[in-house]
């Protein structure tokens, strides 16, 4: 896999990932300390966009080894673990931003579905800024199943919602183990995943716009979890 932007090769390089080779133009050799470090090939922009295969490179790419996909049961062992799921999200970009939010928010994992749904591919690493890096990413064969054993194991299952039976977002108590699962662009979660959740929860809605994107709602979602437990005695 190529990897490209500042962020996602000098994570890449702080990671778990075995990096083969890096290549940046001289302009970001002098601006990034750090690649003078990583043994790098010097190559000027043509170069780097025909490897990386996009524009967006920032001058810098790396050929590094295929991403490796977390256990998923391992992600609810802690006693107040907080995993994001994600129900058929299938936007690329999306991914990577809601697995920047959930590594920032230090979320224990991110679980998403085998099928119909985004890998993390280079797209996924740039926009989440390298933090696929450090964050757990699991894939399931089946979500609601996974839901449903997730619940057996002591978690409290949360799906966000926009309408139907939901509550105010701040309404639960997110002590313990909690999963927060999204749903897809455009159509939200699935009927099936949804009826796993103990809970639907909503965040107030006082524009003239619908709906949030996905990694918006996780974003205000999982700070809300965090304020709720920061606040707990």
């Amino acid at each position: 896999m190529i990897v490209y932007g500042r962020n996602p090769v000098r994570e890449a390089l702080r990671g778990p990932r075995t990096i083969e080779r890096v290549w940046a133009t001289q302009r970001a050799l002098d601006a990034e300390q750090w690649l003078t470090e990583a043994r790098t090939d010097i190559v000027d922009g043509g170069e780097i966009e025909r490897l990386s295969e996009t524009s967006d490179h920032q001058g810098v790419c790396a050929q590094v080894s295929a991403y490796r996909y977390a256990d998923p049961g391992a992600l609810l062992a802690a006693d107040d673990a907080l995993v994001v799921c994600l129900d058929e999200v299938q936007d690329p970009h999306n991914l990577g931003a809601v697995c920047r939010v959930a590594e920032s928010a230090g979320a224990s994992g991110v679980v998403i579905p085998e099928r119909r749904s985004a890998e993390i591919t280079p797209a996924a690493c740039k926009t989440s800024a390298g933090a696929v890096e450090h964050l757990a990413v699991a894939r399931v064969p089946n979500l609601a199943n996974w839901l449903t054993d997730a619940k057996e194991s002591g978690g409290w299952i949360y799906g966000a919602a926009a309408e139907g039976d939901v509550v105010p977002y701040d309404e639960p108590d997110y002590r313990g183990k909690v999963i927060l699962v999204l749903g897809s662009e455009g159509r939200g979660l699935r009927p099936r995943v949804a009826a796993t959740c103990d809970r639907l929860v909503a965040l107030p809605q006082r524009g003239s716009v619908g709906s949030l994107n996905v990694s918006t709602a996780a974003a205000a979602l999982l700070y809300g979890i965090l304020h709720f437990r920061t606040a707990q005695p």
